[in-house]
């Protein structure tokens, strides 16, 4: 790789710090910044990580793709509608959730992450009879603007034995207004139009969802 800008925790200033948000300049040559909005403390930030750092780090929370087996009507990918504050609009998405603090050095961190969340938004509990395994360790979201980042992380859970879905479990800020599951067919059409049924527009993480399940990766 070509030289980079070395950006040292000095040349960092503070622009905006609250509880859920922060916003860093991050000086990296003399009259030089660009700035990092994040939820992670100035010691964290991922632009301040070495080599080693950068390719060990754990990512901020977890997104997963879900997939409901079952006999009758065969696998479907659950995804539900969620309300999304900055674009004013319940949009289609998979289940996701920050790590724990407490999680973090676990070395099933994203795995411990995947169950709560999926419990907490759907009602379906993850067993040990079902396929639990990381797709991706780490993805930016949008690194022109934010260092934050998700693992993708799949479930293949059975709908036997499985109670109703519900999303009742909603927290804090989270609201939902129902779900859909989609056969492979009707996965391969939201992606071919880039909308939901509705017409709406989805996030990247919805998109990464919909085309591992129709390209039959989790199958192997």
């Amino acid at each position: 790789m070509t030289d980079r800008p070395d950006i040292k925790k000095e040349n960092v200033e503070t622009l905006l710090e609250t509880r859920f948000i922060k916003v860093y300049d991050l000086q990296y040559a003399p009259g030089r910044h660009y700035y990092d909005a994040t939820r992670r403390e100035k010691e964290e930030l991922v632009a301040l990580k070495s080599d080693g750092e950068f390719r060990t780090m754990v990512p901020d929370a977890v997104t997963c793709i879900l997939i409901i087996e079952s006999e009758t009507e065969g696998p479907r990918l659950y995804m539900q509608y969620e309300y999304r504050y900055p674009t004013g609009q319940y949009l289609l998405s998979p289940p996701a959730g920050l790590i724990d603090n407490e999680d973090r050095d676990r070395e099933d961190a994203l795995e411990i992450t995947a169950k709560r969340e999926i419990f907490e938004e759907t009602g379906i509990t993850v067993r040990d009879t079902d396929r639990l395994f990381t797709v991706d360790p780490l993805v930016f979201s949008s690194p022109g603007f934010t260092d934050e980042c998700n693992a993708l992380v799949c479930a293949v859970v059975s709908a036997d034995g499985q109670d109703e879905i519900s999303q009742k479990g909603a927290v804090g800020s989270e609201r939902f207004d129902g779900y859909v599951l989609l056969t492979k067919e009707e996965a391969a059409r939201v992606l071919r139009d880039g909308r939901d049924a509705f017409g709406n527009y989805y996030s990247v993480y919805t998109w990464a969802g919909l085309i591992y399940f129709v390209s039959g990766l989790w199958e192997e």
